[in-house]
């Protein structure tokens, strides 16, 4: 059995590829370390793929394109017949989207598209797997009714998602999505259409905070990873708005590549999912810090500024019922607190 794992030295990617390598899968990964370029040498994933590297020799192959480059992909298409398609590789950031928006739909959109259209003439027969984002939904879940409390938002527990999270019902119109939200959009319902119209194994899974302690957290993404950096290394962390108050979700990358497992052994065309920590594991940024600070006995250096980043959500949690629903042995391993031990005491803090 052959994988092809696009950002395999991210976090996702990285997790993606020690998995299926234990379930008897040889890897290959594209990784170019563009994380770098994003978000400066504190969020290189080098680190990572010469640990994939080494730890893996005889198992893991690795190329070092863009994926925005159809005819290098189309090199390694040619050359392996795949038989899973997991696609990480993306521009993660909304802040950053909009200083360069062309390399943020060329990297998001056109590189998930020349990713598909690759897949459909040479591994049709593969399951794709595809990870989307919560963005996809703007900023329509701040329109919910919401209710501050002591060191969080919640949504009223009249609403229909107060008591699970936010479903797949939820529009994607209408709403302000940030120009990376915008990118993302198009490369789900690509995934999707693909799945659909070529009658192709396709998921997208839409995740809310993806987590662990393989993340190369940055300022402008990987918000526990680079909370628990700044914690532990006496770094200053910035906070935008919401008064501390605001909440997500947090899935760690075990629980989410056990996920892609499930969809893989058992997949279905042109599916769509909301993943994330849901009810069962989530957090305020004032929790957060909290809860750090206790597991790392040192006190966070917070800079807070009273505006909200762009189109940022005050509350989200994803309802992964229906993935649930569709895999039923599935279960989640980390709560909350065991995703902010693991990353405190495995992290990579290094520059």
């Amino acid at each position: 059995m052959k994988a092809l794992i696009t950002g395999s030295g991210g976090l996702i990617g990285s997790q993606a590829t020690k998995h299926f390598i234990d379930e008897g899968f040889d890897v290959v990964g594209i990784d170019n370390n563009m994380r770098a370029y994003f978000f400066g040498e504190e969020a290189s994933t080098k680190w990572n793929v010469d640990k994939l590297k080494g730890d893996f020799k005889d198992k893991y192959t690795h190329f070092n394109i863009d994926i925005r480059d159809f005819e290098k992909l189309e090199e390694i298409f040619k050359k392996y017949k795949f038989d899973l398609i997991i696609h990480t590789a993306a521009q993660p950031s909304h802040d950053w989207a909009a200083k360069e928006p062309m390399t943020d739909f060329g990297v998001n959109a056109n590189g998930t598209l020349n990713m598909l259209e690759n897949f459909r003439k040479h591994s049709p027969e593969a399951v794709f797997i595809f990870t989307s984002t919560n963005k996809v939904y703007g900023d329509t879940p701040n329109y919910l009714p919401l209710i501050e409390k002591e060191t969080r938002y919640e949504v009223d527990p009249k609403h229909p998602f107060a008591e699970r999270g936010i479903d797949e019902s939820m529009s994607i119109d209408q709403s302000k999505h940030s120009i990376f939200g915008a990118s993302k959009v198009a490369a789900d319902v690509m995934v999707q259409e693909y799945g659909r119209y070529f009658i192709l194994k396709t998921a997208t899974f839409r995740g809310g905070c993806l987590t662990g302690p393989s993340h190369s957290g940055a300022e402008l993404h990987g918000f526990l990873a680079y909370l628990a950096k700044c914690i532990v290394t006496g770094k200053k962390y910035t906070i935008f708005g919401y008064k501390q108050k605001q909440v997500r979700d947090n899935i760690h990358s075990y629980d989410l590549i056990k996920a892609f497992h499930e969809f893989y052994k058992r997949p279905r065309v042109g599916e769509v999912y909301n993943m994330g920590g849901s009810r069962y594991s989530n957090i305020s940024m004032m929790e957060a810090i909290d809860k750090l600070e206790q597991i790392s006995g040192k006190k966070a250096n917070i800079d807070y500024l009273d505006k909200n980043r762009e189109g940022d959500h005050i509350w989200y949690i994803s309802d992964v019922k229906k993935f649930q629903d569709h895999y039923p042995k599935w279960k989640y391993k980390y709560n909350i607190d065991m995703i902010l031990e693991d990353i405190v005491k495995h992290g990579h803090f290094e520059n």
